[in-house]
């Protein structure tokens, strides 16, 4: 439920708080006054289109703020939760929209800054606005398929859904083949040009790592006598030369142990200088064997040195080719993985390629399927659009009849969509289809007025007159098959006046048993059903006109409704039919309520 509005620099409103209540609101107030400034309000307050021509001049900006109670659990209170919107003390969660003359806009939901969509989305769940640009909108037969699915609700939802997703695999399956089929050379060329590189790729067998390896070792080759030699220089070094008297490291490390033996005894710390020897003597001998291990192990090898050097160019040849015909480029040369990765995707690639007799039946086949499945979903959802709009047409003439037309009849006509060129075709309940994502039916509200009269478009059906009742007929049940819990009325009853007067607020008084509605209305007959009624007031002074929104009493409803009528307030004659419609209005409300 939204408790309060309050508008800030929005048109012929300088500043405005409406406090809004359960049931049903009605706002009027003389033409030009701003009453719509309360719809056009509560549009920016759910973010919808902002137009920074409807900024009050000298403003600066317009600011809007609304308080929501949620019931707990919605998905609502959901969405604020996941926007990080916090609560007020009382519960209630407070929206903002401000929007500046240069155009800018900022949103907040429950005290923290949010995109402008996450409003529009929470504003799918709390409030549906139905008005005069909506009725029009209705006209058009493109608009009147989207609004059937509407009325329908879940059922049709799923359906629709199943459908949409056949269509696209069906679409898929379609392109797949066309694109395999009509570029079949092409393809068959690059297969071959993969199959080519595969072959190359398996007979030269690279393995991950090799490339620095091969360069490791063929440095090893290039250098083996530097590298033997000096190995055997340093095992020389080390261990000295069996057919040499000269000093080596192995002995002059005897020679010091030898020296400290005698004088250890005396001194703990020359016994682990002693230990330190020890253990340098046998890292040298184990460094000695070593280098005597590497210096028998290398050696010159010229032709394996050819055959590093071979096997190197060949990698790095397949690398360039890989690279430069698939990638743009060279290929990174430093390793093989690349072209291991390559290769695998070379072979998925080539599944796709297969142009084969075979591969085109199994294409053609997947296509089949994916075509009888989407048949079968877009003729369950043409049943169940069918179904809806029964239900939809039998409650629009049923309201027809409170509203004066006790003898038209409104069907939701729901018709196979003619094939045109270029479009694709389904073959549904056999007849031949144009189909598109939303399905294989075209949607068309007809009316015949009265006794005798052919169904023709609504356009064409009605007079200016019955076509507002028809589509005010038309908002009240799609209203009241709505699960939103706010509505808003913006003068849908305009060219209603009389006994259908009184239906529509009839009407709109029972939708407020379940909903909260408000409704803006010249009519006085509509007032009448009013649980609260807000009057907008216009006065001008020093040449600025200001607009303010007050409730009235039960003292001012009857002068209110008065000038509604007859456009005095203080008229005995108009005051007293005043009276009449809110004692009318009051025992219809009374009734309804005992008989539900």
């Amino acid at each position: 439920m939204l408790e309060e509005i309050r508008i800030q620099g929005l048109g012929v409103i300088a500043d405005a708080t409406v406090e809004l209540s359960p049931g049903l609101t009605v706002v009027t107030g003389e033409t030009g006054a701003g009453k719509t400034m309360v719809v056009t309000g509560l549009h920016l307050l759910f973010g919808g289109r902002g137009d920074s021509g409807r900024v009050r001049g000298g403003a600066g900006r317009a600011w809007v703020e609304g308080r929501l109670r949620l019931a707990a659990g919605s998905t609502a209170s959901t969405m604020a939760d996941g926007a990080g919107a916090e609560l007020d003390d009382d519960g209630t969660l407070i929206v903002s929209r401000s929007l500046g003359a240069d155009g800018r806009s900022r949103a907040h939901l429950g005290g923290r800054a949010v995109p402008l969509g996450v409003l529009a989305e929470l504003a799918a769940e709390v409030l549906a606005v139905h008005g005069q640009s909506d009725q029009v909108r209705l006209l058009r037969p493109s608009e009147q398929r989207a609004a059937l699915d509407r009325y329908a609700g879940a059922p049709l939802v799923g359906c629709a859904a199943r459908y949409a997703e056949a269509f696209s695999r069906w679409r898929g399956a379609v392109e797949a083949l066309a694109r395999r089929t009509a570029n079949a050379q092409a393809l068959a060329q690059e297969a071959d040009q993969l199959r080519h590189l595969l072959a190359q790729i398996e007979a030269l067998d690279p393995q991950p790592g090799e490339v620095p390896r091969l360069e490791a070792e063929a440095i090893r080759l290039t250098h083996a006598d530097l590298l033997q030699q000096s190995a055997r220089d340093a095992h020389e070094t080390l261990v000295g030369d069996p057919a040499g008297d000269g000093a080596d490291v192995s002995g002059l490390l005897g020679t010091a142990r030898r020296t400290l033996a005698g004088a250890a005894v005396h001194d703990e710390q020359l016994v682990e200088l002693d230990k330190r020897l020890a253990e340098i003597s046998y890292l040298v001998a184990d460094a000695a064997t070593e280098l005597a291990s590497y210096a028998d192990r290398i050696e010159s090898d010229p032709s394996r040195l050819e055959q590093v050097h071979e096997r190197r160019a060949a990698l790095q040849g397949l690398l360039r080719t890989v690279g430069s015909v698939h990638q743009g480029g060279t290929a990174d040369q430093s390793g093989t993985a690349d072209l291991l990765e390559w290769a695998d995707r070379a072979s998925r690639r080539l599944l796709e390629l297969d142009t084969s007799d075979t591969a085109l039946a199994a294409l053609a086949g997947e296509r089949d399927a994916a075509e009888l499945q989407a048949a079968t979903t877009a003729a369950e959802l043409t049943a169940a659009r069918r179904d809806a709009a029964r239900r939809f047409s039998a409650a629009v003439t049923a309201e027809l009849i409170g509203l004066a037309m006790p003898d038209a009849v409104v069907q939701a006509d729901v018709r196979p969509r003619p094939v045109t060129a270029g479009q694709p075709v389904l073959t549904v309940d056999g007849t031949d289809r144009a189909a598109g994502p939303e399905g294989t039916d075209d949607v068309e509200l007809l009316l015949a007025a009265h006794l005798g009269a052919p169904l023709l478009p609504l356009q064409r059906g009605a007079s200016g007159g019955e076509l507002s009742r028809v589509m005010l007929a038309v908002e009240v049940v799609f209203a009241d098959a709505d699960p939103v819990p706010l509505m808003v009325f913006d003068e849908v009853d305009a060219g209603v006046g009389g006994r259908a007067a009184v239906e529509v607020g009839r009407r709109l008084a029972r939708l407020a048993r379940d909903h909260q509605v408000v409704v803006v209305t010249h009519l006085p007959q509509v007032a009448a059903y009013a649980d609260a009624h807000l009057v907008v007031d216009k006065t001008a002074a020093a040449g600025v006109t200001d607009s303010a929104v007050r409730r009235l009493d039960d003292v001012g409803r009857p002068v209110e409704l008065a000038r509604m009528l007859a456009g005095v307030d203080d008229s005995k004659h108009a005051r007293r039919h005043a009276h009449e419609l809110i004692d009318g209005a009051l025992r219809d409300k009374r009734t309804a309520k005992a008989n539900r």
